[in-house]
């Protein structure tokens, strides 16, 4: 197992270092230069360059940028701040947009996970039917209209929420949003789980177990659910990346301050330190996540190959 994980760090590490090669090779391929204010003087621009390494030689500047970029100096805005440190910019928005989004991918991949279970042990039951109609609406409405009414009803009309987000009270001013952003992962959790439970309590060796007597609760809960959260965690883990690094529509439906809109803003006013930096995390995130699942893997099912990583 150590070795298994050792080995996915590994790649994870060298994966990252591909993606800074790349981002800053984008940046040297775009026009315009991260000091553009027409108040430096000369001698202000050389001290920059100096500082950030742009007046060295490629392969020096390939390993300045790796390391700023691995410190968190991403340099400093075009546009959006001028001059201003790109980390200082991103770091507030980046923790909003983080807890909106875990706080709804937990949610709805709990709830639907639940849903789920519900569904295949009452199968072709009353509440099968009702645990299904209720994940094809989760994935059939889309999150800004549930935003909307919710918008309406919970914060325009009964006025238990605030219509805009509100520094003063971040957890209220979330709850609406998380709600809207879960109703996804809920849907397509809860079907995934159904379909994956239904196909494992389909299996030769469920049949064996129960013939066995082993008990009902075990067999739900230990051998089925444990073998149906593979596929489950496949599905998920990108969707709760997108989901943690900022919804640009919800984020400006409630006001919120994260960096879905921050990314729109950067990318319409050609701001490239902010869009590449957004860029690195949104990558990282995905490389974390995605390390977190190949870990998971080994835990969840032994079978996965230590030296591949595939089912043997």
């Amino acid at each position: 197992m150590a070795k298994y994980i050792l080995k996915r760090i590994g790649m994870a590490v060298l994966t990252l270092l591909v993606i800074i090669i790349i981002l800053f090779l984008l940046l040297k391929l775009m026009p315009g230069s991260p000091f553009n204010n027409e108040r430096l003087t000369d001698a202000q621009r050389e001290v920059l360059e100096e500082k950030y390494g742009l007046d060295k030689p490629l392969p020096v500047q390939i390993v300045i940028y790796i390391k700023n970029i691995l410190t968190g100096d991403f340099g400093v805005s075009y546009s959006v701040q001028t001059n201003y440190p790109v980390s200082k910019l991103i770091v507030g928005k980046l923790l909003i947009s983080f807890r909106l989004g875990f706080f709804a991918a937990v949610a709805g991949i709990l709830i639907g996970v639940v849903l789920g279970i519900i569904s295949a042990i009452f199968h072709n039951g009353a509440l099968d039917t009702f645990t299904t109609v209720i994940a094809m609406l989760g994935t059939s409405i889309p999150a800004q209209v549930l935003a909307l009414f919710l918008l309406f009803v919970f914060a325009f009309k009964l006025r238990w929420a605030p219509l805009t987000y509100s520094a003063g009270s971040p957890v209220l001013s979330m709850l609406l949003p998380s709600i809207a952003l879960a109703l996804s992962p809920m849907g397509i959790s809860a079907r995934f789980t159904r379909n994956e439970m239904l196909e494992v309590m389909s299996s030769e060796y469920i049949t064996l177990a129960e013939t066995k007597g082993v008990p009902r609760i075990k067999i739900i809960f230990v051998h089925t659910l444990k073998n149906a959260l593979v596929p489950l965690i496949t599905t998920m883990a990108p969707m709760v990346v997108a989901l943690m690094t900022g919804s640009t529509v919800l984020e400006n439906i409630f006001g919120i301050p994260g960096i879905g809109r921050l990314f729109i803003e950067a990318i319409q006013s050609n701001d490239y330190n902010v869009v590449l930096a957004l860029a690195f995390i949104f990558s990282l995130m995905f490389i974390i996540i995605t390390l977190i699942v190949d870990i998971l893997y080994g835990i969840i099912d032994p079978r996965i190959s230590l030296s591949g990583g595939a089912r043997k």
